[in-house]
């Protein structure tokens, strides 16, 4: 076992900054030790939003975009160093995820791209580097997503309760951990993205802080159930998505029949969206004693009130309960995931991307 400190880099596809987390991670112990969050400059979130849509690029435009993320992860990882006044040789390896820039699960032709050049971060840093996490589990006919339901079975999986653990980034996905079942997981659809790029087109605002816009609102249920009736919602699983599926354009389709709906009634039905897209999800498995969500949509008291509504008997918190910092959570699951590749451990659960095995994840790019 390559046990050790481990720096985990995540910045998922809500672009609202970097996340960096230092643990202690052995065997039996996954210990956070610091957090720190870095700026995504103006400049390169608009890159990054300009060719994961389905835009045109030119090569020249991927290659500067995956120099200049490797750069800023590179920075990333500095500024906890900076902030922990530790050195780099007191850590064992960054696990790094890099940039969502293109997710095609499924098709003729099955790949993800994620821009952050890995060679940068470790040269950088001075550390060696883990990175390029979902192809192999696609090699081996996976989506190479989620990866983190094996994070969240080694942590927080209950011999006796049934739980299931729901991560509200840009996409909302979940992780059954049902005792005497295989775990399953997979994206249920978009979870802050379409609330966030709303917001910011009607009023400049990167997110709607505590839901205070949407709880303006009134939910349009023609359109609600229109949003709904899209394919992707009642996909079996395995399942992962992205912004090259739900972004502007899809929403802005979804909106051609309501021309005069309030801008406040459109951001109150994306919450209900996100909702009950979830709690739908959450019924077809039969329910489950305890819903533990992270990531930021855990911070949205409007989506909580409505997940505990549209799921009775069921308790809805937050893993910061469990000891587990749902801001954190994916960062230091990429620590996690870069220590089972640096001890030569599988990564992936094949219950949930679909992969014909399990298998050790990544590419290791060392400092020497």
């Amino acid at each position: 076992m390559k046990s050790g400190r481990y720096i985990g880099v995540m910045s998922g596809t809500s672009l609202d900054g970097i996340d960096v987390v230092l643990a202690a991670i052995d065997e039996r112990l996954v210990a956070q030790q610091a957090t720190y969050s870095h700026p995504i400059p103006i400049a390169l979130k608009t890159a990054i939003l300009g060719m994961c849509q389905g835009q045109q690029v030119t090569l020249a435009q991927v290659g500067e975009l995956d120099t200049q993320l490797g750069i800023l992860f590179a920075q990333a990882v500095q500024g906890l160093l900076d902030q922990c006044g530790i050195s780099p040789e007191e850590i064992t390896a960054v696990g790094c995820h890099g940039q969502t820039v293109w997710h095609q699960p499924k098709g003729d032709v099955t790949f993800s791209m994620q821009l952050g050049d890995n060679n940068r971060v470790a040269a950088l840093t001075g550390i060696t580097t883990v990175g390029d996490f979902r192809r192999r589990d696609m090699a081996w006919g996976g989506q190479g997503a989620p990866l983190v339901p094996a994070f969240h079975q080694a942590l927080l999986a209950d011999a006796a309760e049934r739980r299931i653990i729901l991560n509200i980034g840009g996409i909302a996905n979940l992780s059954m951990l049902l005792p005497g079942q295989a775990v399953r997981g997979y994206d249920t659809g978009p979870g802050n993205m379409l609330m966030d790029a709303w917001i910011w087109r009607n009023r400049s605002l990167p997110y709607d802080k505590d839901a205070q816009w949407a709880s303006q609102g009134q939910v349009c249920r023609p359109l609600l159930q229109q949003m709904l009736a899209d394919p992707y919602f009642s996909a079996p699983a395995p399942k992962s998505t992205g912004r090259e599926y739900f972004n502007q354009a899809w929403l802005t389709r979804q909106l051609g029949n309501y021309p005069a709906l309030l801008a406040e009634d459109v951001q109150a039905t994306l919450a209900e969206l996100t909702a009950t897209s979830i709690s739908e999800q959450v019924q077809l498995v039969g329910g489950c004693d305890r819903l533990m969500v992270c990531g930021g949509g855990a911070r949205n008291p409007l989506l909580m009130a409505r997940l505990s509504a549209l799921l009775p008997g069921t308790e809805v918190c937050t893993t910061d309960a469990f000891g587990i910092s749902g801001d954190d959570m994916e960062a230091l699951a990429f620590a996690w995931l870069a220590f089972r590749t640096m001890s030569g451990q599988s990564g992936n659960l094949p219950s949930v991307t679909g992969a014909s095995q399990e298998t050790v994840l990544g590419a290791i790019y060392p400092v020497v």
